[in-house]
């Protein structure tokens, strides 16, 4: 991979531009890539660059600090359900000729990251989504503004129950200017965040909740029936785009990372990627 994309600067006047190598510079070896992926595929690195892509989106005016959307997903870890084992240590070791790629039996048994833990990958867990079977995970969060569904932040966790909420609180708080006046913000998600602790969570930090309710739910009637929840509600839905694309045309569908910082790090690359796609129409003469 590496080695296409060395000799693809070396031909493409625009890779050569991106990289700032004149037209008759020599390339870099591709073994430059290999050295110095581990030094800069950080989180700490990339969340500079992605902080830098959005600060173009703000500088042309493409950013709405006051209406917003969360949403989360799960990330398949790099780890199969081989590689799952007990924590203390009850499972029988495969025998002296199984090889590398031994036979494992796990149906019928309970498996729960309290018990288990991945050998390949510790710090995925299990999980679902929808009731679905389980596999070795991480949740990505993403924060996005309703004016176009450009992502304003990005965190990634591992995959728990609550991590959708804990991580929307996170990004609230690093990324979301306080309620100034008669500015209020408002964050729309979908019905897996209307709880009431959620909810008051956002009151405490001044937001209002344009969360899809729930039947029994704790959204307050009083704006349920505002024109602007329901504004939020239809446009919430861009920030499924942002994931269907870091997904699809990213490389998120499948991690091919270990390491919670690493993953971290992945993800931030992907969702600036995909501000600058959405950046390169929206800026289009």
């Amino acid at each position: 991979m590496n080695g296409a994309l060395v000799e693809h600067i070396d031909f493409n006047m625009m890779y050569r531009w991106f990289v700032g190598l004149t037209l008759d510079e020599a390339i870099w070896d591709y073994s430059t890539f290999s050295a110095n992926r581990d030094r800069l595929l950080k989180e700490s690195v990339m969340r500079e660059f992605f902080g830098g892509v959005v600060a173009i989106a703000e500088w042309a005016e493409l950013v709405s600090d006051e209406h917003l959307s969360v949403d989360g997903s799960l990330l398949r870890a790099w780890a199969s359900h081989k590689s799952v084992a007990a924590r203390d240590g009850s499972d029988e070791p495969p025998g002296p000729d199984q090889g590398r790629n031994p036979e494992v039996d796990f149906r019928g048994k309970k498996r729960s990251n309290a018990t288990h833990f991945s050998r390949t990958d510790p710090e995925s867990r299990l999980a679902s989504k929808g009731g679905g079977m389980a596999f070795l995970s991480y949740t990505t969060h993403a924060l996005a503004e309703n004016r176009h569904g450009l992502i304003v932040d990005v965190h990634t966790t591992p995959a728990t129950g609550t991590a959708e909420r804990e991580a929307a609180l996170v990004m609230i708080k690093r990324s979301v200017k306080p309620a100034s006046g008669t500015r209020k913000p408002t964050l729309a998600a979908d019905r897996g965040y209307d709880t009431a602790d959620f909810m008051g969570a956002l009151s405490a930090l001044g937001i209002a909740p344009h969360v899809a309710a729930k039947t029994q739910g704790s959204v307050p009637e009083h704006i349920k029936t505002t024109e602007g929840y329901a504004v939020s509600l239809r446009r919430r839905k861009m920030i499924e785009e942002a994931f269907g694309w870091v997904k699809d045309i990213g490389m998120l569908r499948r991690l091919m990372a270990r390491g919670l910082d690493k993953i971290r790090a992945h993800a931030l690359l992907n969702f600036a990627a995909y501000n600058l796609t959405r950046l390169g129409n929206l800026l289009a003469p």
